[in-house]
């Protein structure tokens, strides 16, 4: 399940703990890991499988390692953890895992989890031919690696084939234009609501953010300098102008909210997609269990997400993040906790035994094409994404996801109809980041 936080007042906590520290923690190690010991690891999952696949993985690490023992405690969200890690003690965690790829920067630069480096050197691991690209660059920051990646996330399309062979669509679109026309052949209008709708393009709605739009534009949020490039480039009013004008044809802002309210939990049974309120959806991988698990009642495709019109080359690649993990800067017992984040996140049967108990995305080339990962066509589309080389995911900054809400909040400004002048706008939020970035060095 996605693990991208977006709370803002959960970034203060981050920004908080920035402060509570002064650069990289010693990453000196001194236990011997060939002894008898009992580690800490903190994770978020919360639903039962999950809980029983993490501590699967764990009894596996532990028959490989028969001096280490884990103790796992679970249902960690990132306030207690940064809590947890502020107090310091010998009560804290010793390897730690976060859903929250975008503060990677914040965790990095600031010491919150140990810098990585000295035990990936000692371990002579070859990152590069172990990890997709993607998953490495949003594990680390200014050349620190204070995470590896623990499984990932692909986001693509999810269509009703049922809904497309009775409008007559032979397959999902490959462009943003071919996408407006399909999401309209889709639509059936019931009043000022509908009996189905396409696909629900509203920054409010499940998982269609701006970010996740823009991974299917090439753009690049920053310049060369660090400094906000949003305003420069014009993959970012391109992107903003083609959703405002999606959500005027599918019926305008106001009644597309207004239909948004009738939708069901996005975890729950009633999600909007397996009741058949609308006939796409942007989502990743888990979405499959969960649809299964819901008994929809109509064939599932799946596709990678539309590209800009003059990209169809790139046609293929998607959004990505995933859960990291990592070692407590207070740990007084490194090299043990070091044991288990290469274990879980670098060895195969390991990575893959866990994406299966989870049905997330391997985090590893390896686990990827390994015989023994269970995958059907519809769940192929998710690793072929994640290992498309155009595949992308923002780029980590000091202040975490921060720049990222700013934009977020122009897109729901500018589709309500609030913000005339986009130019104007994204002139004006491109200083706005710059300044909470400085603020935050």
């Amino acid at each position: 399940m996605p693990r991208f936080s977006r709370n803002a007042s959960y970034i203060l906590t981050v920004l908080l703990l920035a402060t509570a520290c002064t650069g990289q923690s010693d990453t000196g190690a001194t236990d011997d890991p060939n002894a008898e010991t009992t580690i800490t690891f903190w994770h978020g999952w919360s639903a039962p499988a999950e809980v029983k696949a993490v501590q699967e993985n764990v009894d596996r690490f532990e028959k490989a390692h028969p001096n280490i023992k884990v103790k796992v405690v679970g249902n960690i969200n990132d306030d207690k953890l940064n809590q947890a890690l502020r107090a310091g003690g010998s009560k804290g965690p010793d390897v730690v895992s976060s859903f929250t790829t975008s503060n990677i920067g914040t965790f990095c630069s600031s010491g919150a989890f140990l810098d990585l480096k000295p035990f990936i050197e000692k371990s002579k691991l070859d990152l590069e031919a172990i990890i997709p690209k993607p998953m490495l660059e949003y594990t680390q920051f200014e050349g620190t690696r204070c995470a590896l990646p623990l499984l990932g996330d692909a986001y693509g399309l999810y269509y009703n084939k049922d809904a497309f062979e009775k409008a007559g669509i032979e397959q999902p679109p490959k462009t943003w234009s071919e996408f407006t026309e399909v999401a309209k052949k889709l639509t059936k209008p019931k009043g000022d609501s509908y009996e189905q709708l396409g696909f629900m393009p509203n920054y409010h709605g499940y998982e269609t953010v701006v970010d996740h739009y823009m991974s299917q534009w090439d753009h690049a949020y920053f310049d060369a300098d660090g400094k906000s490039n949003i305003a420069k480039d014009p993959a970012f009013a391109d992107m903003l102008t083609y959703q405002k004008k999606l959500v005027d044809e599918l019926g305008g802002y106001a009644r597309l909210e207004k239909y948004r309210n009738t939708f069901g939990d996005e975890w729950g049974a009633e999600h909007p997609f397996h009741t058949g309120q609308v006939a796409m959806q942007l989502d990743g991988e888990w979405r499959l269990g969960m649809a299964k698990d819901a008994g929809v009642g109509f064939e599932i495709g799946t596709a990678p997400l539309p590209v800009a019109d003059d990209e169809v080359d790139e046609y293929g690649k998607g959004f990505l993040s995933g859960t990291i993990m990592g070692i407590a800067p207070q740990s007084q017992k490194k090299n043990a906790a070091w044991e288990l984040v290469k274990y879980m996140t670098t060895d195969t049967e390991a990575v893959v035994a866990f994406a299966n108990a989870i049905r997330n995305v391997p985090s590893t080339y390896a686990a990827l094409k390994s015989p023994d990962l269970k995958t059907d066509p519809a769940f192929k589309t998710f690793l072929d994404i994640a290992q498309h080389p155009e595949s992308n995911t923002p780029p980590a900054s000091v202040n975490g996801s921060a720049y990222q809400l700013t934009l977020q909040d122009l897109g729901y400004r500018y589709e309500s109809g609030k913000v005339k002048d986009l130019k104007a706008a994204l002139r004006k939020t491109a200083a706005q980041i710059d300044r909470d970035i400085e603020q935050a060095k």
